[in-house]
């Protein structure tokens, strides 16, 4: 992929890899960390993986308007520092997973203009900080939850 040729070469951090944003400082374990993920309309294409779980110290996670499929990743819901989710205009497909309401720290989830379907989890309730949910334009069913109401900071559903 054009878009992405410098990913083979050296730290994402210290190597400037397109869409890769770190840290400006080195952190107290002596790494600088992965902040942002802005991977918006790259025309990438293929799956979103589980070890993107692992990092850490994510702030904005984007991957919108590109091709990707397949489901979303359980695994980020361990990014406990995450404030943007934001998969819009891909082909994802499959269930909102349950563990997506661990991200008690986001502000906006974004997952609609996909080809999602099932429940909206109960759990998302727990996304205390969140301002904006959209989900639309998928095939998602069931009734919304009414823990939902819960959310004193939503303003976009």
């Amino acid at each position: 992929m054009d878009n992405l040729r410098n990913w083979n070469s050296g730290d994402p951090c210290m190597a400037n890899w397109t869409g890769v944003w770190c840290f400006d400082r080195e952190e107290p374990d002596g790494y600088f960390h992965v902040q942002e993920l802005y991977l918006m309309n790259m025309n990438l294409s293929g799956f979103l993986a589980p070890q993107l779980g692992q990092l850490s110290q994510l702030k904005i996670l984007s991957f919108m308007w590109n091709n990707l499929k397949g489901t979303i990743p359980k695994e980020i819901g361990n990014i406990a520092s995450l404030e943007l989710l934001l998969l819009s205009g891909n082909k994802l497909s499959g269930s909102l997973p349950d563990e997506l309401g661990n991200l008690w720290n986001l502000d906006r989830l974004q997952v609609d203009e996909n080809e999602l379907s099932g429940p909206i989890p109960e759990s998302l309730a727990n996304m205390v900080k969140v301002k904006h949910l959209h989900m639309n334009n998928n095939t998602l069913n069931g009734q919304l939850p009414s823990k939902l109401s819960k959310l004193s900071n939503l303003v976009h559903l």
